[in-house]
């Protein structure tokens, strides 16, 4: 049984030239023992590696990985390399196999390694520890790190400040910068670190960034987990900040803008300077000219224009649809492509008149994802279902229906707050808050989707609706 001792400085270096040599004598990987022994002294002096060992050519592939793999805290890591390298030069090939338990093992160790650099480079808070008017700068740093990622981290810190002379202590090593070289030392205990000017600058950029909008505590304990928390100055901010979450989120809704402050304060001035109540076209013109200036939500900047509601100003019935598709989105108007077409000729068969009508979206602005010269409608998710429910409110406002008719599931959500169970939910009245009855159906475009064998009974179903809708106004 051959037994290698790997250092705990220069760890990749080491088992790089000892694999080679074991390769080169043809020693089984069972018959070899690999170990981390204990820590060099100060690695400003020369490497203490295995002797040079014949050149050994591997895939990039397995380089990439055995960079990663050699740091990680399992003992076993090195055995585990070292018998992929053995299969590997038999074949090649067998590093794209992911159903391999080996391979499939070493890929988790790499990625568990990858994860905890990443986390060092973002959670580590250097403290000044010398002289402020000195020529260089001391830092110093304490982190935890759950793998041996200290050396190959460091190199990132000397990149990013370059300009300082710093010290980062570690359970597995310490690791010193000064005047631009890199050095690495036996572990040291825990050194007592001075609050610096830094820290409350941290925590005001820190209270600043944070959006309580999006505060989700599983995907935020996921990305910076707790046990990071007592060596971040920010991190006893973060009960506080989530506790008032909720609230301050609501605050911002309520502070959103909509329209653009220059011209919300032209129509304030011209409606104030009138001697006579608005007229409805002025009423509904102005809405029309708050939503050009509308950027309640990311969805402006692509689409060529908003798409405003449009029809009698008195109009019984209200049809809401989804949001406007690609034929709307360049002429302006609502349900005038494929959908609406069909959405006339089952509203003519009905006997609803769509004219009379007053016909909008839920969601104003063509939401899509280019695909070569095609714009694909995506759904509106339900951030941009809840920026866009003020502009419908204002035109229920102004219309004030006696009937609405939901058709798809983001009209549905934005008018009762769930998509759930939309098919099962079709065909039945349910009441808005203020008492508006609404009727669910189904939107065309869903029709227009269907293979031809399911199309004839489901634009039954809808025609039946559009009926109901007709008898409900008569």
């Amino acid at each position: 049984m051959r037994s290698v001792i790997l250092p705990e400085i220069g760890t990749f270096e080491a088992w790089r030239q000892e694999a080679r040599a074991l390769i080169a004598a043809r020693i089984p990987p069972e018959a070899v023992l690999w170990s981390r022994g204990a820590p060099q002294g100060d690695l400003f002096a020369a490497s203490t590696a295995a002797a040079r060992a014949a050149p050994l050519t591997v895939p990039k592939d397995f380089a990439r990985l055995a960079g990663l793999v050699v740091w990680h805290a399992d003992p076993q890591c090195f055995a585990h390399l070292y018998s992929a390298l053995w299969r590997v030069k038999q074949d090649p090939r067998i590093l794209q196999d992911r159903g391999d338990p080996g391979i499939d093992r070493l890929n988790r160790m790499a990625k568990a390694v990858s994860r905890d650099k990443h986390k060092m480079t973002a959670f580590l808070r250097f403290r000044e520890i010398g002289d402020p008017a000195a020529p260089r700068r001391r830092f110093a740093a304490w982190f935890e790190p759950a793998h041996f990622i200290t050396e190959p981290t460091a190199p990132f810190f000397a990149r990013r400040f370059g300009d300082m002379d710093w010290s980062i202590f570690t359970p597995h090593a310490t690791a010193h910068f000064r005047e631009g070289v890199t050095g690495f030392a036996a572990p040291e205990p825990k050194p007592g670190l001075p609050d610096d000017a830094t820290e409350e600058l941290w925590r005001t950029y820190f209270r600043n960034i944070f959006n309580p909008a999006r505060v989700k505590l599983k995907a935020m304990q996921a990305e910076m987990p707790r046990k990071y928390w007592h060596n971040l100055p920010e991190a006893d901010l973060i009960p506080e900040m989530v506790a008032s979450a909720r609230a301050r989120a609501r605050d911002m809704a309520e502070a959103a803008p909509t329209l653009a402050p220059e011209r919300a304060a032209r129509i304030t001035r011209r409606l104030s300077r009138s001697r006579v109540a608005p007229t409805p076209a002025d009423d509904l013109d102005a809405l029309r000219r708050g939503l050009d200036a509308c950027r309640r939500c990311p969805l402006w900047r692509d689409a060529t224009q908003p798409v405003a509601g449009c029809g009698p100003r008195d109009a019984r019935l209200m049809i809401v649809g989804e949001q406007p598709g690609d034929h709307e989105d360049l002429a302006g108007k609502p349900f005038v492509g494929p959908a609406g077409q069909l959405f006339d000729r089952l509203a003519e068969g009905a006997g609803l008149d769509r004219q009379a009508a007053f016909v909008t979206n839920a969601v104003k602005h063509f939401k899509f994802q280019p695909r070569g010269k095609r714009r694909l409608h995506q759904p509106p998710n339900r951030q941009e279902i809840d920026q866009c429910r003020w502009w419908l409110e204002q035109e229920r406002a102004l219309v004030k229906p006696k009937l609405i008719l939901a058709m798809g599931a983001a009209a549905v959500e934005s008018l009762t707050g769930s998509r759930r169970a939309l098919l099962s939910r079709r065909g039945t009245v349910e009441m808005a808050v203020d008492g508006t009855p609404i009727l669910i159906t189904t939107h065309p475009a869903y029709l227009l989707r269907l293979p031809p064998a399911d199309r004839a009974q489901a634009e039954d179903l809808f025609r039946q609706d559009l009926q109901e809708a007709a008898r409900r106004l008569a």
